[in-house]
């Protein structure tokens, strides 16, 4: 069949069988090498006259002053420090060393190198099987609950990855049938490309004057160029009025309608038309509406309602976010946190409600361990982006902007957290490699969120990452030069003596070799 004969495994070519055999034979091929270039020096060596090399350059060393190794070895701690300050900013920003990047990405393939196998074990299951690495790319999703940036701050946005996210998202959103495009659609299809948003608002304005119920255009002004919610509201309930049977575009107008009213203080209809939205349109859960839903029902207080839609959303084939499970470990925590005490928690144990809060904490904690700082204000808060990774720093930064209130409403809550939420590391000692309730954490966060996040935010990263070896080794080489040269200039003689001790003692395995090899060779040669 077609089918099975394409699953067959190729064969490998020429090129593939000579690099592979070239791998292979890369570690001989260089001892051989330094073989024959050892055998023919000391072949050569009464021509080249290296006996007599040797003694000169021994007379010269023994001239030279203390100055000169005061400036030797000064000069060589100078140069190593400025690697060490270069490698350690290299390090804050991109979270890895310079020299050993350049390494991986250029020696090791010349060295018949493979990428490193400990990738593929980050997403190991629990029970030992391989587990697909997750897509970065497919885990950066849209902030269910972020309004647009400009609204608040008149500025550009936080980053301009994030900005050409939402550019894209209003592309697939509210382009439609690309075969039946009208004038103002193009138009739109171009503004949702532009960077300039000055640009953008222009073309916008352009389409209405084409046609003034072009639904898109007012969508982009809304988000744009209004400067208050209020605003905003008003130019998307313009847009739901032209908006017609396109379901993309309703979704998402009616679900701004619904964020707009949750911002102004009317938060029971609000929460009214999350639910018919939800009612509506069942299968649109990747939007994450119920996330919307339930930071309003927390502010309401309407806690109830709140565990019933965790009931429905917090189930084991669903995916999971930052929202659900700290929400999860809030309801638990605020049952037990207002009459909960450490010193009496250790005497007598933890209750069975106790218990079961301190899980939901730990559960919260391993899916991301970056809230807690946030909650705890450990952490400064930033204004989150439109777009986040799940179990990121950039989910945690969002999640604790719109829910460290309600925290905060509960009393005892962030005690609790503060006292058994460090306690989730002690279950998970090695959480690139195997998780407890959840995968792996995945070890390529660092990266996205970088992306994501302005670049004035500290990005936490998760499991904090221990100095790269040549950051020691550039910092061992600056300090013990930089004592070399100080004891140098400050007592020369006694150096001196020890230099040539040290050396004396270096070489004097060479001279031993070199003695029994000219006696053990025949003479002639």
């Amino acid at each position: 069949m077609a089918d099975g004969g394409a699953s067959d495994p190729q064969p490998p070519g020429l090129t593939e069988k000579l690099k592979s055999w070239l791998s292979w034979s890369w570690t001989y091929v260089c001892a051989v090498w330094c073989a024959m270039v050892l055998t023919t020096v000391y072949v050569l060596r009464s021509p080249l006259r290296l006996q007599e090399t040797v003694q000169s350059a021994t007379v010269f060393l023994n001239t030279l002053t203390p100055k000169f190794y005061v400036a030797l070895t000064g000069t060589s701690s100078l140069i190593s420090g400025l690697i060490l300050i270069f490698e350690w900013w290299y390090f804050r920003k991109y979270g890895t060393s310079f020299i050993e990047q350049v390494s991986v990405s250029h020696l090791r393939p010349l060295l018949g190198g493979v990428e490193n196998s400990s990738s593929t074990g980050l997403f190991s299951s629990v029970n030992g099987d391989a587990e697909p690495r997750p897509n970065v790319s497919g885990m950066v999703c849209r902030c269910p609950l972020s309004l647009w940036y400009t609204w608040v701050t008149g500025k550009e946005p936080l980053t301009y990855y994030d900005m050409n996210l939402s550019a894209q998202d209003h592309q697939t959103f509210f382009t439609g049938d690309t075969q039946q495009l009208r004038a103002e659609d193009t138009i739109m299809q171009k503004a949702w490309r532009e960077r300039n948003p000055q640009a953008r608002i222009r073309a916008a304005h352009q389409a209405i004057e084409l046609n003034h119920e072009c639904a898109a255009a007012y969508v982009l002004l809304a988000e744009e160029e209004a400067t208050t919610i209020a605003e905003a509201e008003r130019l998307f309930k313009k847009a739901q009025k032209y908006a017609g049977k396109d379901t993309n575009l309703l979704v998402y107008i009616k679900r701004r309608l619904a964020m707009c009213a949750r911002k102004l203080g009317r938060i029971k209809e609000s929460v009214k038309m999350m639910r018919d939205l939800m009612k509506e349109y069942p299968l649109l859960g990747m939007l994450n509406i119920h996330e919307n839903l339930l930071e309003a029902l927390l502010e309401i207080q309407a806690y109830a309602d709140v565990q019933a839609v965790l009931a429905k959303y917090d189930d084991i084939s669903l995916p999971k976010s930052a929202t659900i499970c700290y929400t999860s470990a809030l309801l638990k925590a605020r049952a037990v946190s207002d009459k909960f005490s450490p010193e009496a928690a250790s005497r007598r144990g933890l209750s069975t409600a106790e218990m079961n809060a301190v899980e939901a904490i730990h559960r919260a904690v391993e899916f991301n361990p970056h809230v807690p700082k946030y909650l705890l204000e450990m952490k400064s808060l930033i204004l989150p982006p439109e777009h986040i990774l799940k179990r990121g720093d950039s989910e945690a930064v969002a999640y604790a902007f719109f829910h460290l209130q309600h925290w905060k409403r509960a009393e005892g809550a962030l005690n609790l957290l503060h006292c058994t939420w460090e306690g989730t590391f002690r279950i998970i000692p090695y959480p690139l490699e195997k998780g407890h309730l959840f995968y792996p954490y995945p070890g390529c966060t660092e990266t996205a969120d970088r992306e994501l996040l302005p670049s004035f935010h500290e990005v936490s990263v998760y499991p904090k990452k221990e100095l790269p070896f040549f950051i020691l080794f550039t910092a061992g080489l600056c300090s013990f030069t930089a004592m070399l040269a100080m004891l140098t200039h400050q007592f020369p003689d006694l150096m001196g003596v020890f230099a040539k001790a040290f050396f004396s003692t270096l070489f004097a395995p060479l001279g031993f070799f070199a003695e029994k090899i000219n006696g053990f060779m025949p003479t002639r040669i």
